[in-house]
């Protein structure tokens, strides 16, 4: 009995030995993306431009990731600062590309001509992420876009984002 205690003692220090040995994907705590948007309406025409902040985590990992973001636009005679919450659910193409579905709510204030205006819209966003390293520290993404506002008119505009993305861990 005794040789049997001690084989199992030695075979489970060899097991917890080599699982400790086997490397551990570090996931980022979270990734900021620093870029720039272009967005054009699709029922009036006009477009605007400006930069974007947005600071995306994973709470479950392959399955939910969240993004929160602030983007202030520029327009003739317009400003609109823009905050949302996107809910991703992403995928690894490969080891240095991912792709991410995004949907979720906007807050929207737009300053047009002196008048101040909050509503809220809905926003689809597919966002394809590129790392340049497997390590994924540093990278860029591109990020097309749909917006639907709530509010009078029902203003629907198409836009292109791309920038910058800075992995922390």
């Amino acid at each position: 009995m005794n040789k049997i205690k001690a084989a199992l003692t030695l075979w489970l220090l060899l097991y917890a030995r080599s699982a400790l040995a086997q490397s551990v994907e570090k996931e980022p705590a979270a990734v900021v993306e620093l870029g720039g948007v272009g967005n054009w309406n699709v029922k009036g025409g006009g477009s605007s431009l400006g930069p974007t902040v947005a600071v995306e985590f994973t709470p479950i990992k392959r399955w939910l990731e969240l993004e929160v973001g602030v983007t202030p636009q520029f327009a003739r005679h317009s400003t609109e600062w823009e905050t949302d919450l996107l809910f991703k659910k992403p995928w690894d193409i490969s080891k240095k590309v991912e792709f991410m579905m995004g949907v979720g709510p906007a807050w929207v204030r737009t300053n047009r001509s002196g008048m101040q205006r909050n509503s809220i819209s809905a926003e689809i966003a597919p966002d394809f992420m590129f790392w340049p390293s497997a390590k994924r520290r540093f990278g860029w993404y591109i990020e097309p876009g749909y917006e639907f506002n709530f509010a009078r008119g029902h203003e629907q505009s198409t836009g292109l984002t791309i920038g910058l993305l800075i992995a922390i861990r």
